[in-house]
C-alpha cells in the first residue's frame, strides 16, 4: 500500500515537475530531425505522447508497488539494527540509504539525462552500463547489511562498513566506462531536469518512509499473538 500510494504521488509529480523539460528536450530533437530532412508526423507524435503521459500514471503505482516490496521485505528484516525512537523514524532512516544506493550513488557515475538525449545507436549499451553500476551498489550494500547485523553491538566495527561500500563504489567508479555520448542538449536544461529528478524520487522515498512507518507503529506486525483454542 505504502509503496502504491508513493508511486502514484511519484508519477503525477513528475506530471508537472518534470514533464517539461521532457518536453522542451523533445522539440529540440525534433527540430534537428527536421533539420536533417526527416519529415515527423505531428498528429500520431502527439497522440503517442498523450498516451505516454496517460501511463506514466499506471506505470508510477506498478514501480512504486515494486519498490514498496523490497523496501517491506529490508525493513522487515533490518529494522532492529536501525536506530530510532519509532518505526517511522527507523523507515525514514532506510528510506534515505535506500534512495542513496538506489538512485543518487549510480546517478553520480551515470546522471539522468532527459530522452531524446544521446545516439539512439548506444542506448543498449547506456542502459547497461547504469544496470552494472546500479547492481554493484545494490549488491554491495546487501552484503555489508549483512555484515553490519552479524557485528551487532560493536559499534566501532560498525563505523567501518560505510568506508568499505564508499571503497567499492569508489573502484567501480573509476573502472567503469564513462557515458559514451556528448551532450549537445543545452546544459541548463539538462541540470534542470536532474534537479527536478532528484526532488521527485526524494520525495518518492520520503512518503514510503512515512506511510510504511506509520503503519508498522499503528498495526505492529513483527508482535505476535497468542490464539487460544
Amino acid at each position: 500500500m505504502a509503496g502504491a500510494i508513493a508511486g502514484t504521488v511519484l508519477s503525477t509529480l513528475n506530471q508537472g515537475i518534470v514533464e517539461p523539460y521532457i518536453e522542451q528536450a523533445i522539440a529540440l530533437e525534433n527540430q534537428k530531425s527536421s533539420m536533417n530532412g526527416e519529415m515527423l508526423n505531428p498528429l500520431e507524435f502527439d497522440n503517442y505522447r498523450l498516451w505516454q503521459k496517460g501511463g506514466e500514471i499506471a506505470a508510477g503505482t506498478i514501480l512504486g508497488t515494486s519498490y514498496g516490496a523490497l523496501f517491506g521485505i529490508v525493513f522487515a528484516y533490518s529494522r532492529t539494527s536501525i536506530p530510532g525512537s519509532s518505526e517511522m523514524k527507523k523507515a525514514l532512516i532506510l528510506a534515505g540509504i535506500m534512495l542513496s544506493v538506489l538512485f543518487i550513488v549510480p546517478g553520480i557515475k551515470y546522471p539522468a539525462n532527459p530522452p531524446a538525449v544521446g545516439d539512439p545507436e548506444t542506448i543498449n549499451y547506456r542502459q547497461s552500463l547504469y544496470i552494472t553500476y546500479l547492481a554493484i551498489s545494490g549488491f554491495s550494500a546487501i552484503g555489508l547489511a549483512f555484515l553490519f547485523r552479524k557485528l551487532g553491538q560493536r559499534q566501532a566495527k560498525k563505523a567501518i562498513v560505510p568506508a568499505i561500500y564508499a571503497g567499492i563504489m569508489l573502484v567501480a567508479y573509476f573502472a567503469m566506462p564513462p557515458n559514451p555520448d556528448a551532450i549537445t542538449t543545452p546544459m541548463d536544461l539538462v541540470i534542470s531536469f536532474r534537479i527536478a529528478s532528484i526532488f521527485t524520487i526524494s520525495v518518492f522515498w520520503g512518503l514510503l518512509g512515512v506511510i510504511l512507518g506509520a503503519l508498522w507503529d499503528k498495526l505492529r506486525p513483527h508482535e505476535t499473538a497468542k490464539v487460544s483454542a
